[in-house]
């Protein structure tokens, strides 16, 4: 369980990483959240559809809750790992709960999260490549 929830805090870190990497124009700043979740809905948004099998209006606020987590993990690079595990783990159970709100079913929600899992591997292999 710990490994998973590991796994799913990477996916998060490392997609929002990208993506807030180099903002348009250059720069350091950060991007305004907004205009992450509109790059997050062209890039990531097909996919998440189509491997989830959920509907655009759920990949949306799926977008939207997962935007709300990166700020959530900010920072947690400088607690132990253990405060780190725990952390994660009340952001994970607070997006599936989230989630259930949207509503989604039980098997959507596994979708979701294999998705991102997938989507965090992937980047950790472009990355060591």
């Amino acid at each position: 369980m710990k490994k998973l929830l590991a796994l799913v805090a990477l996916v998060l870190i490392a997609s929002f990483n990208t993506i807030m990497a180099q903002p348009p124009g250059g720069g350091g700043q950060q991007m305004d959240p907004s205009k992450v979740l509109e790059m997050m809905k062209q890039r990531i948004k097909p996919q998440l559809i189509e491997k989830t099998k959920i509907t655009d209006a759920q990949a949306d606020k799926v977008l939207e809750i997962q935007i709300g987590s990166q700020a959530a993990m900010r920072g947690m690079r400088d607690l132990s790992e253990e405060e780190r595990m725990t952390k994660m783990k009340a952001i994970r159970d607070e997006n599936n709960k989230k989630f259930k709100d949207i509503p989604l079913t039980d098997d959507q929600i596994k979708a979701v999260n294999d998705f991102y899992d997938e989507l965090r591997k992937n980047r950790m292999q472009r990355g060591n490549n």
